[in-house]
């Protein structure tokens, strides 16, 4: 088989522009590392018009740091096997293809023979190649003799940027995604999705107390169906509260109620086509969501509550929401010091979560951050975010991923307009989602779907070109 006695440090490009072009990407990945080729990294996933033979399908490409025991021939038998086994089959050089797996770089070596150059001959070259990489290792340089060899990030600014610019792409959906379900973070005319709020717990601080007494598969069912009417993309259920000072109603409360609502829904003719997320810290709901019928978790502890959430999420293989908090909800109020600022410290913070999120293997275009407005954040604190999200998209580390914000009815807004109803804040919330969608945000959550649907459309209007 060709196996070294150590690791080797290697980096595999991976593309996809026919049938379901992230799918196969994560088939393709799947099968690598069953095959002893360990990924240790992505990077996230850029949506790149075809080069060369320009007459194609756009193209989902990306790159993945892996270490393997596998010598350079070896390992490139194994990734043309994968392709082999997926169905591959080159009818026109550099055409369409399901999946295309390329050995970029392979330790510090440059190989020449008929089989196989390394580094690849024609990745400085290509930007779908190049901006990707720069994801993983911008500062590293090829092997080269040169004593002033120039970087990758170097290469990249060299080359004449694309037009339209390139957009990473995150899917809501675990399979099959459609165009509209797409979150195109870096794509200026995107438009801001709208995640619809469903609380199946009678003490939320909104709108729990209202749905006492229903059952909730028949309130999820309603709900879902007004929320996907209004304009809609995503319903968000929760079955446990995170208001300050929440109790913690068990595992077993929050499985009876988040799993027939979820079932309900997904079986629903009116709500099949609509993205279904779970509002859950605790990896058991997660998967037994997922099992149901959910499509993604939305973490309000960005995996703190549960170490095996984001072990869970990876084998799932499903979009994962992380937002920032510190604490619990009981404790959450008590620990706002942030002593380098709230922004540089919240980056640092997320940054540390998604750290974690891809060593547990999840990959990076599975991953949505959030601010966690309202969450071991003061009033302060709250509106500083909001004033300053383009900073945090543009943050290193960051940058490319999409970017939720839910300051819907929170106790900030009511404080500043003097409204005590969190049902009654919709015009501080309104303000407070335009301010969102300025600063770039990808998806808002919200109470009120239907006028938040009309806030973002003319909000998009504004800022979305």
């Amino acid at each position: 088989m060709g196996y070294s006695t150590r690791a080797h440090r290697a980096f595999v490009a991976f593309g996809s522009n026919l049938g379901d072009r992230i799918a196969m990407i994560e088939e393709a990945l799947r099968t690598m590392e069953s095959k002893k080729i360990r990924i240790k990294r992505t990077s996230s996933l850029w949506e790149t018009k075809a080069m060369y033979v320009l007459d194609q399908a756009q193209f989902f490409n990306g790159v993945c740091e892996v270490e393997t025991d596998l010598e350079p021939l070896p390992l490139l038998d194994q990734l043309q096997e994968i392709e082999s086994s997926m169905g591959r089959q080159k009818v026109i050089e550099k055409g369409p293809r399901n999946i295309d797996l390329d050995i970029l770089l392979y330790d510090q070596e440059r190989i020449n023979i008929p089989r196989l150059i390394i580094p690849h001959p024609l990745m400085l070259e290509r930007e779908f190649v190049l901006r990707p990489l720069c994801e993983l290792i911008p500062s590293e340089t090829l092997p080269s003799s040169s004593s002033t060899p120039s970087t990758f990030k170097e290469y990249l600014q060299a080359l004449p940027t694309s037009e339209p610019s390139m957009s990473t792409v995150t899917p809501l959906f675990r399979a099959s995604p459609r165009d509209s379900s797409l979150v195109r973070p870096l794509a200026l005319d995107r438009p801001t999705h709208v995640m619809g709020i469903l609380n199946l717990t009678p003490d939320s601080f909104s709108d729990g107390v209202q749905h006492a007494g229903l059952a909730y598969s028949d309130l999820a069912v309603t709900k879902a169906s007004e929320f996907a009417v209004a304009g809609a993309s995503i319903i968000d259920i929760g079955g446990q509260s995170t208001r300050p000072g929440a109790e913690d109603v068990g595992e077993a409360q929050e499985l009876d109620r988040v799993i027939p609502a979820i079932q309900a829904i997904r079986n629903s003719p009116g709500t099949k086509e609509v993205c279904i997320s779970v509002d859950t810290y605790r990896a058991r709901v997660a998967e037994e969501a997922v099992r149901a019928g959910a499509d993604m978790i939305n973490d309000v502890s960005g995996g703190t509550m549960d170490e095996e959430m984001f072990p869970t999420v990876a084998r799932l293989g499903c979009t994962i929401c992380i937002m920032h908090m510190r604490g619990t909800p009981k404790t959450m109020t008590r620990l706002t010091e942030y002593p380098g600022g709230i922004i540089p410290v919240l980056a640092e913070e997320l940054r540390a979560r998604v750290q974690a999120a891809e060593d547990a293997g999840i990959r990076r275009w599975r991953i949505i951050l959030d601010t966690g407005i309202g969450f071991a954040k003061t009033q302060a604190q709250n509106l500083e975010i909001l004033r300053r999200l383009p900073l945090l998209r543009i943050t290193h580390g960051l940058r490319g991923l999409p970017w939720l914000l839910g300051p819907s009815r929170k106790g900030f807004i009511g404080k500043i307009t003097k409204v005590q109803e969190p049902r009654e804040r919709i015009w501080g919330t309104a303000a407070a989602v335009s301010a969102a969608v300025a600063g770039g945000a990808d998806i808002v959550r919200v109470h009120d779907v239907a006028e938040m649907v009309k806030v973002t459309m003319m909000a998009d209007a504004i800022w979305r070109r």
